[in-house]
């Protein structure tokens, strides 16, 4: 029997003789966490997890009564406002989950969580060590949920944005260390090496020449074993997993060298080369240090989202009294005074004061936004000039900045097909790298055995395939952190690829191409039995009930004390009502009638016209330029409106579209982008999200203009928060310029390696000159996605 744990890979004590019973086989466990968990995984069919594994399970600790009452306390509904967020009927929350170390993780995680009735989606990301779950919480409690990870050897608990960076700070640290140790060691046996070479030592006894590589193997024997041991780790787990990593080639050519020069020096024959496997893993672990520099500068601006926010808020009592408090225990209705320069701490409408707010992290415009009694404030802004109170309506994962982070974390969980194609490419490029340095090998050791090895440590390094797995996935994350700058928010990974590939752009018009904030312009009485004053509050008792945009434009009339009874919205249609026996309804021209009319609006009573109103609304600003500049790319514009009347047609000349659908239904909009995709166009659709799903769902892609924090209940692949016109042509610009990036990414490591490989068999390359090359060609790589993020 093995003398280490199946589960986590660590020596069994002497004395313990537990074990489970693991595909037909008794298997040693250390200890009664990891004998708890392995039969945990034995009985729910989930022993794949072993065979697929690639880094070694993490030991198992019990919990102890403090660690159960603190993860019974993630349940409490107060405490739960922090970090728990509702998406339709399910409750969302993001876990950070220590121990992931490979796909095999997420696989198990997954599994595990699965199985629990309540849970409908788990999403894995195992390069953040993250987890995000939508579930019933009614049904199952967070605590469970947590409970049911460590049953399986993970420690999880809802993401904080300090712990994230604290645990990046440690990782950054663990490579300073073994770079230390890596440098250190170098330069002491780069000194002997160098005396050796120049002859410093000549005259001397051969003992003392063989003293010194006994000194060179005990220096460099801790860049080997502790600097180095990372790879070596990686790549054996990779093998026992079945996949052959990056990891394999370095591993092979550092301690591949290590061991010749071992052997070297205890039988006294041939040469050793120590100072060269120490620079290289020197250079090695530099260019890896660099390249996680740059990863995480990448991804460093939604990492600080989180930290707009301030620590503390200045509440106001029911006595009016002022008194500071934690942000975090802010509550709802809770009234909190914001004085000039501060940040705002929580999602609120304002309740007293004026003042002009910088929105900037959130929208990309620096201009200031006046806000003013009953406008929403969001956390993170800035409040300019002005002193205001405001009302708390939005705390924890709730606010707008939360959903903001959260929509790029599911962006960036998804991967798009693009960057699973180029995974497995470098999974077989491994391969035949391998199969291509054994060649060399053989071929070498015919021509000139000395140098047959180092030939082939050579070709191993020079093209391993780094930069080709990075092409893509750091300009995906550079492109989403630089579109977040400018408020927009990208929520679906295919958007990126899509967005080039577009043939046709639909537009919704109202609250799209136009301003959506209407006037009534004219009132037209049909029956003279209703004054106007009686026609314009009856429309808007009815309108009050509506989220349109042509609501806006009654709401100074509704002042009416008569209820009105079953109100009842058809989308496309309009809205109706009971008021004393008498049906009321308001909406398109030719609802109940027969006769067309150019009015925006028709109020009926008992299905009889009593008043049309006819509205003005005003263009977006930037709504030509957008429309010339899509011409100028070939992409065919249509509007797709509710709106009956001629202002449909009027705005669609305006702009020189290509078609105009007036009157149309949600099922309509659906049924022309369905038309358009039948005859092989790529189309968007942009709209105001409020009842745009359906033709949502059918175009290849859906832009939501400006629906607040509701965000993350929108069916769009985009939302832009700042409703600017110019911002799909920023997105248009930005992923052409992502698109090309990829191709110059992929290009660049491409002509790299495929250059390299001749050189490096022909004996033409030096070890040190591979690492430099391998680690020069992904820094390369990240260097140019980084470009992105000035856009």
């Amino acid at each position: 029997m093995s003398d280490n744990c199946f589960h986590c890979l660590e020596s069994v004590p002497k004395g313990f003789n537990a074990t489970v019973e693991i595909d037909g086989k008794a298997q040693p466990m250390c200890c009664i966490g990891c004998q708890t968990v392995a039969e945990n995984i034995v009985a729910q069919g989930m022993t794949d997890y072993y065979k697929f594994r690639t880094v070694r399970s993490g030991k198992v600790e019990q919990l102890v009564p403090e660690q159960l009452e603190l993860i019974k306390s993630y349940d409490n509904e107060d405490i739960q406002d922090e970090f728990i967020s509702a998406t339709n009927d399910l409750s969302e929350v993001l876990l950070t989950v220590e121990g992931i170390t490979c796909a095999a993780c997420a696989w198990l995680i997954e599994k595990q969580l699965l199985n629990l009735k309540a849970i409908k989606r788990v999403d894995v990301n195992t390069s953040t060590n993250r987890a995000m779950i939508q579930w019933d919480k009614s049904v199952t409690p967070l605590s469970q949920i947590i409970t049911s990870l460590h049953e399986i050897g993970y420690k999880a608990y809802p993401f904080q944005a300090d712990l994230e960076a604290s645990q990046k700070q440690q990782a950054a640290k663990a490579y300073i260390r073994r770079l230390g140790v890596a440098g250190l060691m170098t330069m002491q046996v780069m000194m002997f090496a160098f005396a050796m070479y120049f002859g410093m030592f000549s005259g001397m006894e051969e003992n003392f020449e063989q003293y010194f590589r006994w000194i060179s193997l005990v220096l460099a024997s801790p860049v080997i074993l502790y600097s180095a041991l990372p790879f070596l780790t990686n790549a054996i787990n990779g093998l026992k997993a079945k996949q052959l990593n990056m990891d394999l080639p370095v591993s092979l050519a550092i301690f591949g060298a290590y061991g010749a020069s071992c052997y070297a020096t205890l039988m006294s024959v041939g040469e050793v080369y120590f100072e060269s496997i120490c620079m290289f893993t020197f250079l090695l672990l530099l260019g890896k240090y660099l390249e996680f520099r740059a990863r995480l500068k990448a991804s460093e601006f939604t990492a600080n989202l989180q930290k707009l926010l301030p620590l503390t808020a200045r509440i106001i009592d029911e006595n009016n009294q002022e008194s500071i408090i934690a942000a975090k225990k802010l509550k709802l209705g809770d009234v909190v005074l914001i004085k000039a320069g501060e940040t705002i701490p929580a999602d609120g409408i304002v309740t007293k004061g004026q003042t002009t707010v910088d929105e900037a992290m959130m929208t990309g415009e620096h201009q200031p936004v006046n806000k003013f009694v009953s406008h929403q404030v969001y956390a993170g802004t800035i409040n300019h000039d002005g002193v205001i109170s405001i009302e708390i309506n939005k705390i924890g994962q709730n606010t707008l900045l939360n959903q903001i982070i959260k929509l790029q974390h599911t962006a960036l969980t998804k991967r798009p097909r693009l960057v699973e194609i180029t995974d497995k490419v470098a999974q077989w490029f491994v391969a035949c790298l391998l199969v291509f340095a054994s060649i060399t090998a053989i071929g070498w050791y015919q021509i000139d055995p000395e140098h047959a090895f180092w030939v082939t440590i050579s070709v191993l390094v020079a093209t391993c395939p780094c930069a080709l797995s990075l092409a893509i996935p750091t300009a995906l994350t550079c492109a989403v952190a630089s579109l977040t700058k400018r408020g927009i928010l990208i929520k679906q990974a295919h958007v990126l690829e899509t967005l080039p590939q577009l043939t046709d752009i639909a537009f919704d018009k109202t609250g799209t191409l136009t301003q959506g904030r209407f006037t009534i312009e004219r009132v037209e009485l049909v029956n003279s039995q209703y004054s106007e004053a009686d026609a314009l509050r009856l429309s808007a008792q009815l309108e009050s009930f509506s989220e349109h945009p042509i609501a806006n434009a009654f709401a100074g009339f509704n002042d009416s004390i008569n209820p009105i009874e079953n109100v009842t919205i058809e989308p496309g249609k309009g809205i109706t009502a009971l008021l004393n026996d008498q049906h009321l309804a308001i909406g398109k021209s030719g609802w109940f009638d027969t006769e067309k009319a150019d009015a925006q609006a028709t109020l009926y009573i008992d299905k009889q016209v009593i008043a049309r109103f006819y509205l003005a609304d005003s263009l977006r600003d930037n709504a030509e330029k957008l429309i010339t500049k899509l011409h100028s790319q070939q992409i065919n514009c249509h509007m797709l409106t509710g709106d009956a009347s001629n202002s449909g047609e009027r705005i669609a000349k305006q702009l020189n579209l290509d078609t105009v659908h007036a009157a149309c239904s949600p099922r309509d909009k659906q049924a022309h982008v369905e038309t358009l995709a039948a005859k092989g166009a790529i189309v968007a659709m942009v709209g105001d999200g409020v009842n745009d799903s359906p033709v949502f769902a059918s175009a290849h892609l859906s832009i939501a203009m400006e629906t607040g924090a509701d965000i993350s209940k929108n069916s769009a692949d985009v939302v832009l928060l700042n409703s600017d016109l110019t911002a799909i042509e920023h997105l248009l610009t930005v992923s052409k310029k992502t698109r090309r990036i990829v191709k110059q990414n992929l290009a660049l490591s491409l002509i790299y390696n495929g250059s390299i490989l001749p050189l490096a068999a022909l004996g033409l390359v030096a070890p040190w000159m591979a690492v430099i090359g391998m680690s020069a060609s992904s820094i390369l790589v990240i260097t140019n996605s980084l470009r992105l993020l000035k856009l």
